[in-house]
């Protein structure tokens, strides 16, 4: 898979803009669905990864017991201190950490949880292995990755939009990277090469997105993720007139108010023989 300097950098104003907007409108619900499937399976140890803003985190500490440890970590700190800048319920531990290079020793945690983060690691057999260096025996990886962008309306919609600005070099982020990595058999495969061989699950997961606005979700898209490096880096005067264009093309195809569009992910578990 290609991918730019810019696609894993989530800097500047993008953590403000991602908790605000995106977190409500796409990650809410799966953050609420795999934290209801990781406290069934009731650690005392859980690390995430690619924590983000924290939504995960933030559900975890408040539904896990209060002795239940959780390390939240990404590779971007400015995603880290806005998270801590929001809060949990609880103590957590924060830190930064590139999840194809732990440090952590091996066997510390009962669950590893990561929340559409798998898309973005360069060498997902690599982390796979990883992640499992760090589980106990017996313990769980759990996470999600968005199914294709067909089957994500308003991401979707918001590339076609964009794309008709940049007619001869269309920025391609949101159907690259975060929908880029939704082939079943793929992913089982990475699973298998980083050592996870057996026991595992893979359920597809569909939800409505609603927005109170086409606008919202526009700047949800445009200025909350990566997209915007990738526009900025075509004409950097041209952010504005990507998120009106995204807003026109959301009102046209879900309507001036409130909008609702199709969201569509896959949720994998994979546990470390015992």
């Amino acid at each position: 898979m290609n991918t730019s300097s810019g696609d894993r950098i989530f800097a500047g104003s993008i953590p403000r803009l991602y908790e605000e907007y995106l977190v409500p409108l796409i990650f809410d619900p799966y953050a609420r669905d795999l934290t209801r499937r990781l406290v069934s399976l009731s650690p005392s140890t859980v690390l995430e990864i690619a924590a983000g803003t924290g939504v995960v985190t933030r559900h975890l500490a408040a539904q896990l017991p209060a002795d239940a440890s959780i390390v939240a970590t990404d590779l971007n700190q400015a995603m880290l201190d806005h998270a801590a800048r929001v809060g949990t319920s609880r103590s957590v531990t924060w830190r930064q950490a590139d999840a194809m290079s732990l440090p952590f020793g091996d066997g510390s945690f009962d669950a590893v949880v990561c929340q559409f983060g798998v898309m973005f690691l360069p060498d997902k057999a690599a982390a796979f292995a990883e992640t499992r260096r760090v589980l106990r025996p017996g313990g769980t990886f759990l996470f999600n990755v968005w199914d294709r962008i067909e089957d994500n309306e308003f991401a979707d919609c918001v590339t076609q939009a964009v794309a008709r600005l940049f007619p001869s070099d269309p920025p391609r982020f949101l159907a690259r990277l975060p929908h880029g990595y939704y082939n079943k058999m793929a992913i089982g495969s990475a699973l298998v090469r980083g050592g996870f061989r057996g026991f595992n699950a893979f359920d597809t997961v569909a939800v409505q997105s609603r927005a109170e606005s086409p606008r919202i979700v526009a700047i949800a898209y445009c200025q909350g993720t990566p997209l915007r490096n990738e526009i900025e880096a075509r004409d950097a005067s041209i952010l504005g007139e990507a998120t009106d264009v995204a807003t026109a093309a959301i009102r046209e195809r879900f309507g001036a108010g409130h909008v609702t569009g199709k969201i569509q992910a896959h949720v994998i578990s994979a546990k470390k023989a015992a």
